[in-house]
């Protein structure tokens, strides 16, 4: 555990809550117009796919907001 407090982790957290606001309402504007039209059930994977694919960068923010690399300490 750490013994001194850091300024990344409350900024990672600010930063993530904005990034994925910002992210939901990108999809929210837009893919509606591209596929509204479709299918219910063509529709749900398209929207599948992008409720998870903010996830695919969270690891290495997350290493970040511990130790301040983006990537995982050699060993490890």
């Amino acid at each position: 555990m750490r013994e001194t407090p850091t300024w990344r982790i409350p900024f990672g957290v600010l930063l993530l809550v904005v990034a994925l606001g910002l992210y939901a309402m990108l999809i929210a504007s837009y893919v509606p117009a591209l596929i509204g039209g479709w299918n219910a059930l063509a529709q749900t994977p398209v929207y599948i796919v992008l409720g998870v694919v903010w996830l695919l960068p969270l690891k290495r923010f997350l290493i970040w907001m511990e130790t301040g690399r983006w990537s995982a300490p050699v060993g490890k």
